[in-house]
């Protein structure tokens, strides 16, 4: 009974995990010869962000047959839910793969018996009839005509094209929403499709990559939503360099400097650098960038500062400077803005060398990875070189001492060969007729023996002993290839990976950077 239970065990283990490896491949598959919406309909506007990031939310359920109703009911009602005119534009967002929409519920039934005459089965009561995915999008961020391309080529990709599929975007609410529903039995009438373990996630991944391939948000880090769609809440604001600068001003005031000179002598020794011209500029510690005294509050201009050190204009002291710890960068948010900069200055320069695939893909490598800052992918990266040549260190010195142990046996086997015609050699004092007719052995002898010599062998060790470190060191280099290979796949993806980050951040900074001098130049 127990060797059952072990069986069944094992079996079932080896079942998920052959469901785990087709949901990873399936997130990464590619559509072929789709008939997309018409490119009439379709709007070029672009969108900018202000709030967080929302990711495009999927789910994916089975619709079973109701009970009560027929096979062509319960398709029916499913598929006018989703066209419904009143929330499709007049059935202008319905678009059909395989099947026209008006008679999709009736193109479904024909496949399905066809199905079952092919395969001689029976219709059961709790068959799934057909599969409902839904993909909602970040309010303001998309218009309903591309967001159903968008849904179109979901259903594309997750079906591979092998069923047929109704795509309809509704934009009754605030949030732009797809319903896809594609028939259980494929387009060929042969198979139905199996809903295997961790589809939600393989659609959810596959949704990440598309709409990021489209400049789309997406979460850093989603977790399951008891909402209609997913949502990520921003981080906290850092506080302000300006904020931190009028408290450092504060305590420099409160030191009583004789005059302004004073003061600025003062800040000097705060460790603060002064920029003199028509507008006094001060760089406090943690500080990247000067800030004029004008850009503060009306108490901290350089006329204010100048009446509160002669006490003729008072202020509440602000809580204590704050020396502000470096920004961590957040790769998931840079890397998707620079994604979605589509209208950037920069984009079409970084467009020549890069893709959006790419770029979807280093960002979903850096969600799997956890690697959230700069500084995380730079270690990261570092440690994976570090491990990958340890890694083939101990390969070349495995194959190193396999070379020497075969060498070792070849002279031990050739020594044993020649040493009685050595001896005999020696006991016919080194005669000169029998070196002649042995002198290839001799030769050999003397060969084996200054090997011997260069290692320092005290004592030769047995064949036995040499076999079995042989045997150990070709299993250790067996099982060290497939470490090797994993190291190397993971070094080769982290590094490709921050190059990318790399190649992304540079242009978003250089974007950043030609902005503020564009301010500044406006400015004066």
């Amino acid at each position: 009974m127990r060797q059952s239970r072990i069986f069944v065990t094992a079996v079932f283990f080896c079942y998920l995990v052959s469901q785990l490896k087709f949901a990873s491949v399936l997130a990464n598959l590619s559509c072929t010869n789709a008939r997309t919406p018409t490119e009439a309909t379709r709007r070029e506007v672009a969108y900018q962000s202000r709030e967080g990031n929302f990711l495009a939310a999927t789910w994916i359920k089975p619709i079973r047959i109701s009970a009560g109703k027929t096979a062509v009911q319960t398709i029916s009602d499913s598929l006018n839910y989703i066209m419904n005119p009143s929330k499709t534009r007049q059935g202008e967002l319905v678009f059909g793969y395989a099947c026209e929409p008006r008679t999709a519920a009736e193109e479904f039934l024909m496949a399905k018996q066809e199905y079952f005459n092919f395969t001689d089965k029976t219709p059961r009561n709790k068959d799934v009839a057909l599969y409902h995915m839904r993909q909602s999008f970040k309010p303001g961020e998309i218009m309903p005509e591309e967001a159903a391309k968008i849904g179109y080529e979901l259903a594309m990709r997750f079906t591979k094209g092998r069923h047929s599929f109704v795509v309809a975007t509704h934009e009754d609410k605030a949030h732009i929403h797809c319903h896809i529903m594609f028939n259980s039995t494929n387009i060929e009438a042969t198979r139905k499709f199996k809903n295997f373990w961790l589809s939600s996630f393989a659609l959810r991944r596959l949704s990440d990559v598309i709409c990021m391939e489209n400049g789309l948000s997406i979460i850093e880090n989603p977790n399951p939503s008891k909402g209609h769609y997913g949502e990520w809440l921003q981080n906290k604001k850092e506080p302000s360099l300006r904020g931190n600068l009028e408290i450092l001003i504060d305590e420099i005031i409160g030191k009583k400097p004789a005059d302004f000179e004073d003061f600025i002598r003062l800040l000097k020794e705060a460790d603060c650098e002064i920029r003199r011209g028509k507008h006094l500029s001060i760089k406090a510690k943690g500080q990247k960038r000067f800030i004029r005294l004008r850009s503060l509050s009306d108490d901290y201009t350089e006329s204010a500062i100048r009446e509160r050190i002669s006490n003729k204009r008072t202020v509440p002291t602000k809580e204590t400077f704050i020396v502000p710890k470096p920004k961590k960068l957040n790769l998931l948010i840079d890397v998707q803005n620079s994604i979605k900069a589509k209208n950037s200055p920069s984009y079409e320069r970084w467009a020549k060398i890069f893709s959006l695939k790419q770029a979807a893909k280093t960002l979903i490598f850096l969600q799997d990875n956890n690697l959230d800052e700069y500084e995380k992918l730079s270690e990261a990266a570092q440690k994976a070189k570090t491990d990958f040549n340890e890694i083939q260190t101990r390969i070349h010195n495995a194959d190193s001492r396999l070379k020497e142990i075969s060498l070792l046996q070849r002279h031990i086997c050739t020594y044993a060969r020649t040493k009685d015609i050595y001896t005999e050699y020696k006991k016919l004092k080194f005669s000169k007729k029998f070196k002649a007719d042995n002198e290839e052995a001799l030769a050999d002898h003397r060969e084996a023996r200054a090997y011997f010599n260069e290692l320092n062998l005290a004592k030769l060790p047995t064949m036995k002993m040499l076999k079995q470190e042989y045997a150990t060191l070709v299993a250790e280099k067996k099982s060290l290839y497939a470490e090797y290979r994993k190291a190397k796949n993971f070094m080769e993806e982290i590094l490709t990976a921050k190059q990318n980050t790399d190649m992304l951040l540079n242009y978003n900074e250089h974007e950043r950077t030609e902005q503020y001098g564009k301010n500044t130049q406006e400015e004066r």
